[in-house]
């Protein structure tokens, strides 16, 4: 019998992951002019949320990052958009001094759940990460009241963490119920960061200067014009990301898109984050797939939405 989410614990290898490499002296500056976020104040005992974007402020890419080393930098992203994202990236740092490659194979990525991440991980705080001879974790937000981690042996990629294993898909529901979004090959040029919560859970740096797509989400910040907002769903249904969700008063139109989705452990049918129009959230029915499709129920996110959409909601 599978585990109900509150018994997860042990390690899985996210296949479904992948990571870029940037190392050279530029490294650090190179990223900061093309994301969204910081990255020369980045410590070494940190790790952070990034887009990237496109020139029309559309999130291409979204990363977890941190520093091996102040000229070596890993950006781990859904392994489906890593090759186009890779080659975009690289068109751009021409003269400087940063090589950048795939690294997933190197880098090979475990998640960590439960005792296990708190094991390896021990009690630091979310966003922070720690080295030893045991590997290297990045400690993630909980989700579902269940600690998390990422963790990989960066001298050894043929080792693996101590611990039992679980499925994939239960690591992928409790990426859903973290509210923290992942771009996906479906979801490619769809959303303004803000329109995912990203600059919520911190994945936007408004103080930092230029990007690509940098003045479009700060227009999007200061002049009020989110009208998407994401949210967490359950559906009695096959959820995945890149299929439309329609509202019943507006059948002829999408009301909003899945980002992520994942099976719920033990419950039947699917979790998912789906970004819709917040004038949608009127307590109509909204529906995965088309208007007859199945109902989607709202839960609740691990964090607050900004008082306007909170309201819509």
């Amino acid at each position: 019998m599978n585990p109900t989410p509150t018994q997860l614990a042990g390690a899985v290898p996210l296949v479904h992951l992948g990571s870029i490499r940037a190392r050279g002296a530029d490294a650090a500056k190179f990223l900061h002019s093309q994301l969204s976020n910081d990255f020369t104040l980045l410590g070494l005992s940190q790790a952070r949320l990034a887009g990237f974007c496109s020139a029309k402020g559309r999130l291409q890419a979204s990363f977890t990052v941190w520093k091996l080393a102040h000229d070596d930098i890993v950006l781990v992203c859904s392994r489906s958009v890593l090759a186009a994202t890779l080659k975009r990236l690289s068109m751009f740092v021409l003269r400087a001094q940063c090589k950048l490659s795939d690294a997933s194979d190197e880098l090979p990525l475990w998640g960590l759940v439960g005792s296990s991440a708190s094991a390896l991980a021990g009690d630091i705080p979310p966003w922070s990460l720690q080295t030893s001879d045991a590997g290297l974790c990045v400690r993630l937000p909980d989700a579902a009241g269940l600690a998390r981690a990422l963790w990989l042996h960066p001298g050894e990629p043929t080792r693996v963490p101590p611990g039992p294993t679980f499925a994939l898909d239960d690591w992928r529901w409790l990426e859903v119920q973290s509210g923290l979004p992942t771009i996906e090959a479906a979801t490619v040029d769809q959303f303004v960061p803000q329109m995912l919560n990203f600059e919520i859970v911190g994945g936007v740096d408004f103080k930092k200067g230029c990007y690509p797509g940098q003045e479009v989400v700060a227009r999007s910040q200061y002049r009020g014009t989110i009208k998407r907002r994401m949210f967490l769903f359950d559906v009695d249904g096959q959820a995945s990301a890149g299929q439309e969700v329609f509202h019943a008063a507006d059948p002829g139109q999408p009301a909003g898109m899945v980002v992520n989705a994942a099976p719920r452990p033990q419950g039947g049918g699917f979790s998912a984050l789906v970004e819709v129009k917040l004038a949608a959230l009127d307590g109509a029915a909204l529906t995965l797939g088309s208007v007859d499709g199945p109902a989607l129920r709202q839960s609740t996110l691990p964090y607050a939405v900004p008082s306007d959409a909170a309201q819509a909601a």
